[in-house]
């Protein structure tokens, strides 16, 4: 069962000046007043009166509501896992859940960008997953809603280290944390003896392998990680801390990513279909992966060959590995937006995927394989045995192999990134 409550404590979720007060046995104000005192507070105007909403409150509330979420749909194994949360979601919380599958996070930001442009205060999006830049997007334009972190009773068991900052961005609790990732290459162990081990040796192996080499094509999430992680890799270590803050003009842009265009012109003549055409994901990479087509594809996902192997959706001789000096890793998030129709509820379906029932789950190799934002060292000692019964599979990685992952750029990198990316490879 997902948690929804902490054990011995009844909460009340006091709204004023955007902290969190615990009360006990206050009466709550109309659900859509609080909401909007919540509102106001999170943006720094005064607050008329206490909203006092205590957790059961809320849940009552969520019942009959339906949400939609929009999630990155390019995952079989993450659509399955969503699917039975949302079966938990319905069963014990009275919610809807409708997965939206999207190709990509900015498709529902500009979706959110113009219904506030249409002056629509209800929106269509309930919780969106979310990082890096599209984050950056929602807070530019006061697009995300909170601060709810610390309101939701599961925040209490969350690793200290994770989720202040999102690619460098302050959060400031508009974003709750859902799981921990980090860039993974996979190769066909039975075509190389050994994996190559840098960009540079990449570089290597499509010289001697004409066509068996390719990337994921940009804006693609995994396209552009592919460009960050080679920029990261091919400049002078002592400039990275560079990229941790934003751009500061078109010069330095200029000069500290010449050695990437560089990098990429020498290897596209030698891409599959000559770089004249890229897989639009890295779904559609790791199925040319599966067809002996390219030797090579990456996923963010740690478990992600081990998962993938069991299902049959890559043959055993596929191994996963990371770069001798690091690959990039990331906290990915859940939002609210300002719009959401249904805020009850999108707050207890973002406290349940924070259960430790819906994390152990996350994070078993043969659902999704996803790395938990839990510390599951200060978990009760039931909850701790979902984790402790986590089967180990081939194919699998160990927190040892992945070691410490490569900071994000922050996230005007990106933008600019794939600008020029654009400008001088799309056909």
């Amino acid at each position: 069962m997902a948690t929804t409550c902490l054990p011995g404590r009844r909460r009340a979720l006091a709204l004023m000046g955007g902290s969190l007060v615990l009360m006990a046995g206050m009466s709550a104000m109309p659900w859509a007043t609080s909401l909007a005192y919540a509102a106001d507070a999170a943006k720094g105007r005064a607050v008329p009166m206490l909203a006092a909403l205590e957790w059961n409150v809320i849940a009552d509330k969520a019942r009959g509501q339906r949400i939609d979420f929009h999630a990155w749909g390019g995952s079989e194994a993450t659509n399955a896992y969503l699917r039975a949360q949302a079966e938990i979601a319905a069963r014990e919380h009275g919610i809807e859940v409708r997965h939206v599958k999207i190709a990509d996070t900015a498709e529902s930001v500009s979706t959110l960008l113009a219904e506030k442009a249409a002056g629509r205060s209800d929106g269509s999006i309930d919780v969106i997953w979310i990082n890096g830049e599209n984050f950056r997007a929602l807070k530019q334009a006061e697009l995300v809603w909170g601060p709810f972190v610390e309101r939701l009773p599961n925040s209490e068991y969350l690793l200290e280290e994770i989720g202040a900052r999102d690619f460098g961005l302050a959060t400031e609790g508009m974003e709750a944390p859902w799981g921990r990732a980090q860039l993974i290459f996979m190769y066909d162990s039975a075509l190389l003896e050994s994996p190559p081990r840098s960009m540079q040796a990449l570089l290597d192996v499509a010289k001697a392998n004409p066509g068996r080499v390719t990337y994921p094509q940009p804006p693609s999430f995994h396209g552009t990680t592919f460009l960050k992680q080679a920029l990261l890799e091919l400049m002078p270590v002592e400039q990275r801390e560079l990229l941790a803050a934003p751009v500061v003009d078109d010069a330095q842009f200029a000069s500290l990513t010449a050695p990437l265009w560089n990098y990429l012109d020498a290897l596209h003549p030698l891409m599959w279909a000559q770089g004249e055409r890229q897989p639009a994901g890295a779904e559609e990479q790791m199925k040319l992966l599966a067809q002996r087509s390219v030797w090579i594809a990456l996923t963010f996902v740690p478990q992600e060959v081990a998962n993938a192997r069991q299902e049959g959706r890559l043959p055993p001789t596929i191994e996963p590995y990371i770069h001798d000096g690091g690959t990039l890793g990331n906290v990915h998030y859940l939002a609210i937006p300002a719009s959401a129709p249904h805020k009850a509820a999108a707050l207890v379906w973002v406290n349940q995927l924070m259960s430790a029932e819906a994390q152990a789950a996350k994070e078993d190799p043969s659902r999704w394989g996803d790395e938990t934002v839990l510390d599951v060292t200060r978990l009760p000692a039931a909850q701790r045995a979902a984790f402790d019964a986590l089967p180990e599979l081939a194919g699998g990685m160990s927190p040892e192999a992945l070691g410490t992952p490569l900071s994000e750029p922050h996230p005007s990198w990106t933008d600019v990134l794939e600008a020029e990316w654009a400008r001088r490879y799309r056909n």
